[in-house]
């Protein structure tokens, strides 16, 4: 892209009033933004309001300082950061199919990801989102389900935030073998900015691996209000869309929605009843969304192999699921005490009938095997583990 058609298309999104539809409309009347700026203002009102033909006519006075910003981040490497625009070939066909697809979308990955990952976003994508505070054992489900799912031949889609989104980029990363684009992170910022900042590192090897996108400008910082706007994005780069822990009130559903309007599949998982994380997974399986206990349900969903050699689906491999040999007498009744629900000590003891003493050795030995986790307020939980 040279620096004049940059220019016209940042100057496009900039300008106060015309949002993407308006500026889906002129593109479809005029041509190119070049081609919009150079119209009367008469030819304007036959397309927009008064309003937005009078804004079209002024230059955004932010529109040098961020064309400056844009020329220089991406000459820093061509073959990393790439703008693409609804013109341009390697934009996702699968967003154009949406309601609101963004005239812009700035990407960071290698350019055969580009190239190819939007082909593959039509049938081999899946977003996996949940819960910015997830239980132990909703965050090693992302982890697990986005390593079998990469493994076998899925991109996973996700938002890059806390939790859920975070744990399922992780465990696409391990899970893809190597060339292959491994997951997509829709984040709510500039490309030049990681949110949060915790992720910064995560954020690279996406990079590396697979694909860091926004609509939004370089420069635009964590706005609250972007978060929810993304998640169509997300659904709409997906094939389907697991949900692995929600609350009622979870930007989660919002994806989940989404994909429901558009057409595609939704899977959740179960949990708890008195688990507040599961109360949203269970109202979108209620709503029809497809109940899933292990990755091998999904992927007889897309017609892929359910057996995958040398990932253990976590379904089958929870620690209940082991040779009870593998467990001393005691370790044994007390994860069955446990039961997959968090619990304290003393409501452990109550069940096992084990001295305390006795029981904390027992949870510190089953905690540093991965098969128990300490929960804030003196709570553990045991954990299905692959």
């Amino acid at each position: 892209m040279e620096r004049d058609e940059l220019s016209a298309w940042l100057r496009l999104q900039l300008t106060p009033g015309v949002g993407n539809a308006s500026g889906r409309k002129l593109l479809a009347r005029f041509g190119l933004p070049q081609q919009i700026f150079d119209q009367s203002i008469g030819s304007l009102e036959a397309c927009v309001s008064a309003k937005q033909a009078q804004s079209l006519q002024l230059l955004p006075s932010e529109l040098a300082a961020l064309l400056q910003t844009t020329w220089d981040w991406l000459e820093q490497n061509r073959q990393t950061r790439h703008v693409l625009t609804l013109g341009d070939p390697c934009y996702p066909a699968a967003l154009l199919d949406t309601e609101d697809p963004p005239l812009l979308l700035y990407a960071m990955g290698e350019a055969h990801h580009v190239q190819q990952g939007w082909d593959r976003s039509a049938s081999t994508t899946i977003a996996v989102v949940g819960s910015r505070n997830p239980t132990a054992q909703g965050v090693a489900n992302a982890r697990q389900f986005s390593e079998i799912l990469a493994q076998a031949g899925l991109t996973v889609v996700s938002g890059l935030a806390l939790g859920i989104d975070g744990a399922a980029h992780e465990g696409a990363l391990d899970g893809a073998p190597p060339g292959q684009l491994a997951t997509i992170a829709v984040v709510g910022t500039g490309l030049d900015r990681v949110y949060p900042k915790a992720h910064f590192q995560l954020a690279h090897q996406i990079a590396q691996n697979g694909l860091l996108i926004s609509e939004y400008p370089l420069g635009t910082p964590p706005l609250s209000a972007n978060f929810p706007k993304r998640n169509r994005i997300i659904s709409g780069l997906s094939h389907a869309t697991l949900v692995v822990e929600a609350a009622l009130q979870s930007g989660s559903l919002i994806t989940a929605r989404l994909a429901v309007e558009q057409g595609k599949d939704v899977f959740a998982i179960p949990g708890s009843i008195h688990a507040t994380q599961a109360r949203g997974c269970h109202a979108l399986i209620k709503q029809g969304a497809k109940l899933v206990e292990s990755a091998q349900d999904i992927l007889e969903e897309f017609s892929l192999p359910t057996l995958i050699d040398g990932i253990k689906d976590p379904e089958t491999q929870c620690p209940g699921a082991l040779a009870s040999d593998s467990f001393s007498a005691n370790e044994h009744a007390l994860l069955t005490a446990m039961a997959f629900e968090s619990a304290g000590l003393d409501a452990l003891q109550a069940r096992t009938g084990l001295d305390t003493p006795t029981l904390q050795a027992l949870l510190m030995g089953l905690e540093l095997q991965g098969l128990v986790a300490r929960l804030p307020g003196g709570l553990f939980q045991r954990l299905a583990r692959g």
